[in-house]
């Protein structure tokens, strides 16, 4: 999900807002909601291969040391553990990644335990953290098979629970980023809008789209009805920049400011503040 229930989404909001929009071309590429632009990332199936080795290394430079020791001393313990120690060592190796707040290492440990369980809300689990790992890694060679893996553990939760909109709706993001898939995405999220017209994430993903395809006018509905149910900076941001691109300069200043004050973010301010000074002159 964009609002991770421990709010990483205000802690990098700089980075990922201003990231997203500068890889979003919003110039009106396609007319009809849910058609993808032609110039998705690298698909899927040709996905660069991403390993918890790999992934766990390059996190353990975002730690600190001491976490890092704490992190390889239970590392070395699972690779000697006996079958009735190895669950228990896994399930510790998964929560401590995410409370650390490194949703990729994280993912594949829950990956680990949905696979010996085979239950909903682990395969659930896995799939929001790969999710999340794909939708902030700044390694663009590993996202393709992050969205894989996600793809991968929510069609594992809806063999489960066929009627579960959380594992439609993160299937339906993942397939969109998955360039061999982007329509059927679509179709999944528009079917859980359906049936939930005020789901949060699906909405939010969907107003996305709606900005990428330079349909601004159906991103404004999608904003405002996320923003409805749930006070959310970057809702907010992306409200603002939709006004902006349809010439409403007063809303868009009205949104920006209000996506300042909630986010809270030194850096987030600075950047808002340069945007409404260019659209005051």
């Amino acid at each position: 999900m964009m609002i991770k229930r421990k709010q990483i989404a205000v802690i990098g909001l700089v980075v990922v807002l201003m990231g997203l929009l500068l890889s979003l071309d919003i110039k009106g590429l396609v007319k009809e909601e849910g058609q993808h632009s032609g110039e998705a990332a690298t698909s899927a199936s040709q996905a660069t291969v991403v390993s918890l080795e790999s992934v766990s290394n390059t996190a353990k430079q975002s730690i600190t040391p001491d976490f890092s020791r704490q992190i390889s001393e239970l590392e070395s313990q699972l690779k000697n553990a006996g079958e009735s120690e190895k669950l228990k060592l896994q399930k510790q190796l998964a929560q401590k990644w995410d409370d650390l707040n490194q949703p990729a290492p994280a993912a594949f440990y829950f990956e680990q335990l949905a696979k010996a369980s085979n239950q909903y809300s682990e395969w659930l689990k896995s799939g929001d953290l790969f999710t999340n790992a794909y939708q902030t890694t700044q390694d663009s060679l590993i996202q393709p098979g992050l969205v894989a893996k996600a793809i991968e553990s929510y069609q594992k939760a809806l063999e489960l629970q066929p009627a579960s909109l959380e594992a439609k709706t993160g299937l339906g993001v993942a397939y969109v980023n998955d360039s061999s898939n982007p329509m059927q995405g679509i179709q999944l999220l528009l079917g859980v809008v359906k049936e939930d017209p005020s789901n949060i994430k699906a909405n939010m993903s969907l107003g996305l789209f709606s900005i990428k395809s330079g349909q601004f006018d159906k991103a404004v509905n999608r904003f405002k009805t996320v923003i409805a149910q749930q006070q959310i900076p970057d809702a907010w941001f992306y409200l603002a920049t939709c006004y902006e691109n349809l010439g409403e300069k007063s809303e868009a200043i009205a949104a920006f400011e209000k996506s300042k004050e909630l986010a809270a973010d030194p850096g987030f301010s600075a950047y808002i503040d340069k945007r409404i000074k260019e659209l005051k002159n």
